[in-house]
């Protein structure tokens, strides 16, 4: 017969309180843009699932990609001069 030995709990594990630290705060906060970006990327791709794509569609959508695609780049460059990865 095997005897199962209980561990004791650490105070590291009864510190957890499920919230965010303020450096996981920190850092939604700087992808903030770009997760809005790509929110009304999404917001455009669903409004075009149910009709036909029209001109204006197809503009709102590469403005929204492009806007997607600079704050990847602002978010990067902004990592690459902190000396973060992104």
């Amino acid at each position: 017969m095997k005897s199962i030995i209980t561990l004791p709990v650490t105070s590291e594990a009864l510190a957890f309180d499920d919230e965010p630290s303020a450096a996981e705060l920190d850092a939604v906060e700087r992808e903030m843009p770009l997760i809005l970006a790509e929110v009304d990327l999404l917001d455009v791709r669903i409004a075009m699932l149910d009709r036909p794509a029209t001109e204006l569609d197809g503009r709102s959508l590469r403005r929204a990609r492009n806007r997607v695609l600079v704050e990847r780049r602002k978010l990067t460059n902004r990592a690459a001069t902190l000396g973060g990865a992104a």
